[in-house]
């Protein structure tokens, strides 16, 4: 049971890395087209975000990280790309 586990969770991960390049892709576009840097801001949260998700599962997985220490960067890095989508929205200029 615990190896279908683990196949769900990388098949949910690659689903938000291939959403979360989407994203980045889509909003970096934008920032060319358009010269706003909100949008690069956000283009800029989302690769936090899209990397914290993938990055817990290297650490522990692959470089002997314990859970909570791969938790705590994966949560660093989501918490840097919501504060950088919300300058997006609040703070940055167009």
């Amino acid at each position: 049971m615990m190896v279908f586990e683990n196949y769900a969770l990388v098949v949910i991960r690659l689903v938000i890395v291939v959403l979360g390049i989407i994203i980045i892709y889509l909003s970096f576009k934008s920032h060319r087209q358009n010269h706003s840097s909100a949008m690069l801001l956000v283009s800029t949260g989302f690769a936090f975000v899209t990397v914290g998700v993938v990055i817990e599962g290297v650490l522990f997985e692959f470089f002997g990280f314990d859970i909570f220490t791969a938790h705590t960067v994966e949560s660093i890095l989501v918490a840097l790309g919501f504060m950088a989508i919300i300058y997006s929205i609040y703070g940055a200029k167009s």
